[in-house]
């Protein structure tokens, strides 16, 4: 995994999850207590609440990124950074600033002027921007989006077709479809990728959203540190029926489980409450060893389904070993005597264990997924091992 520099601030897995604090000077962003348009007032609110709470970053948005209003050209934007600029100058608190842009001339700017890095919510829809990002040495923030600079986020509105071919596009899921938008343009070793939770598009809805976040670990195949912004999003608080008034529960409950999923980013209004909660997420991380020795690195990567392995085989271009690289664990109950003996034969056949409980009516099933398929005589890739497992179950009846 690599780790990125913003300005001083280590991002990645060898360091502590980092908090976004959010402040917009855009008079029609949706959450009022963080919009401004003096100067002055901006810069205590990032002094007396999102710095003194705890936020490492500070991202500033020019223009609110709800698909209901109009897209700002870049002329409109860069009118409005005079604005972010004066914001700089009138705080004396000093956060990495981060600013929000889709256009490599108001990312060029606002670096000029005082910024740190770059969160690009088009996902390099400009293809400059990654170079510019490049020049200045700094980090940038990638949102999955289509190539398209007026609909960031809408990745499923992207000619996959075109651009990946007929059977792929007929085949692809959602998740597929934000992974491939992250890969667009590049990925420069200074990246931080985004998923992209939210209602960018009329097409997207609360299950694609909630799947990409059950999901969140396959991105980690991508080999650079993540940035979740999930705070009072639709996709969680529609679980419990709360508004946005009420949802912050959910989000800080989502936030550590994000961090577990390989979060390193958390892009909130609430910072002092994400700051516990990801608090909560770093004290019970899973350890990922890394090991250097010279010029070799070793690394313990962070996966659980064949699909979390699958996004790394695809990035190292290596053998497709995922269904050997995953194992499952199952309790099986109420055989008889005649179908633990049979399933001990058939799990030692197909190079997976089975071990009898102490009542002798059942056990623990135990293989790689490769094993549990060829248990049942299936492919690998078309059977999840709890498919597979049915099927143990069906031919033990």
């Amino acid at each position: 995994m690599q780790n990125v520099d913003a300005a001083g601030l280590a991002i990645g897995d060898d360091h502590p999850t980092r908090v976004m604090g959010v402040l917009n000077v855009s008079a029609e962003s949706p959450y009022d207590p963080s919009v401004f348009d003096d100067p002055a007032a901006a810069a205590a609110y990032v002094e007396d609440e999102l710095v003194a709470e705890g936020a490492d970053i500070v991202d500033v948005g020019l223009e609110s990124a709800n698909k209901r209003f109009e897209v700002l050209t870049a002329e409109e934007e860069l009118e409005r950074l005079g604005v972010a600029l004066s914001v700089i100058e009138h705080t004396s608190a000093d956060p990495i600033w981060s600013i929000e842009t889709r256009y490599h001339e108001v990312a060029e700017a606002a670096l000029d002027g005082g910024f740190d890095m770059i969160n690009d919510i088009a996902g390099f829809a400009d293809p400059e921007m990654p170079h510019v990002a490049e020049e200045y040495g700094v980090a940038v923030a990638k949102m999955a989006s289509p190539p398209d600079l007026a609909r960031p986020g809408a990745v499923e509105e992207t000619p996959w077709a075109e651009r990946k071919g007929g059977d792929w596009a007929e085949q692809a899921d959602y998740v597929d479809m934000v992974y491939e938008a992250l890969k667009q343009n590049g990925l420069p070793d200074n990246t931080i990728v985004d998923p992209a939770f939210g209602g960018w598009s009329e097409a997207k809805t609360v299950v694609d959203d909630r799947e990409t976040f059950r999901r969140l670990r396959e991105f980690r195949g991508l080999g650079q540190p993540m940035l979740v912004s999930i705070n009072r999003k639709n996709f969680l608080r529609s679980l419990t029926g709360r508004s946005t008034e009420d949802a912050l529960a959910v989000s800080l409950a989502a936030t550590s489980m994000a961090i577990e999923r390989g979060a390193h980013v958390i892009r909130t209004h609430d910072v002092r409450e994400t700051v516990d909660a990801a608090a909560v997420g770093d004290a019970f991380l899973p350890e990922r060893h890394r090991s250097h020795e010279g010029s070799v690195t070793v690394e313990e990567l962070d996966v659980v389904t064949e699909a979390d392995v699958r996004r790394h085989v695809e990035r190292l271009g290596t053998g497709d070993v995922a269904a050997l690289a995953t194992l499952a664990v199952f309790e099986v109950d109420g055989l008889s005597d005649g179908a633990c003996e049979e399933l001990v034969a058939l799990a030692t056949d197909a190079d997976a264990t089975f071990v009898t409980n102490a009542d002798g009516d059942g056990g623990l099933l135990v293989g790689t997924h490769a094993a549990l398929a060829s248990l049942v005589g299936e492919p690998a890739e078309t059977q999840g091992a709890g498919v597979v497992l049915d099927a143990v179950a069906s031919a033990l009846e």
